[in-house]
């Protein structure tokens, strides 16, 4: 388990709400492969309004509710553990729309990053100015399109970037 750098992370949220610090109020964020849950710990912190943490692994969604528990974060979130394809076919069962997806796979497995955006590209998942950020390695680049997604951006720092898609047209 690599957690998202500190510095990365606040360089993802500096972007996000740049000149509007209240900009995550009332969001939905899907964090998969969430590890410790750091990202979407943060955005709770900044306000937004639900967050649901998915991984596979039993290790991690144990420590992601530790991590809430101590931190007094009771309300906003959901633990899932399921694979991060499964686990947004069921999000979509729910008829669930999400205004950040963020994905930040182990990076040696490539092959997630392009399975995963290639999932949430086909799902009704997005709306229509829906944020997917993948975190990845600089060397590595996960594609410049999914289907329907496009990336805008792309942010590195250190080792790692930050890739940022949304729905063309």
């Amino acid at each position: 388990m690599r957690p998202t750098a500190d510095r990365l992370r606040e360089t993802l949220f500096n972007v996000l709400t740049a000149g509007n610090p209240s900009a995550l109020e009332g969001t939905i964020w899907i964090d998969l492969y969430a590890g410790t849950g750091a990202v979407g710990i943060e955005a709770i912190s900044r306000g937004c309004e639900r967050v649901y943490f998915v991984d596979v692994a039993t290790q991690p969604t144990e420590l992601i509710r530790r991590n809430l528990s101590s931190l007094k974060i009771e309300t906003g979130f959901e633990v899932i553990q399921q694979d991060a394809v499964r686990a947004l076919r069921n999000l979509k069962s729910r008829r669930l729309s999400a205004d950040f997806v963020f994905l930040d796979p182990p990076y040696k497995m490539e092959q997630e990053y392009l399975k995963t955006l290639e999932e949430v590209s086909q799902s009704s998942l997005l709306k229509p100015n829906s944020a997917v950020i993948a975190e990845h390695l600089k060397k590595f680049d996960p594609g410049e399109s999914f289907s329907t997604l496009r990336r805008y951006r792309t942010l590195k720092q250190g080792d790692s970037a930050l890739s940022f898609y949304r729905l063309a047209g």
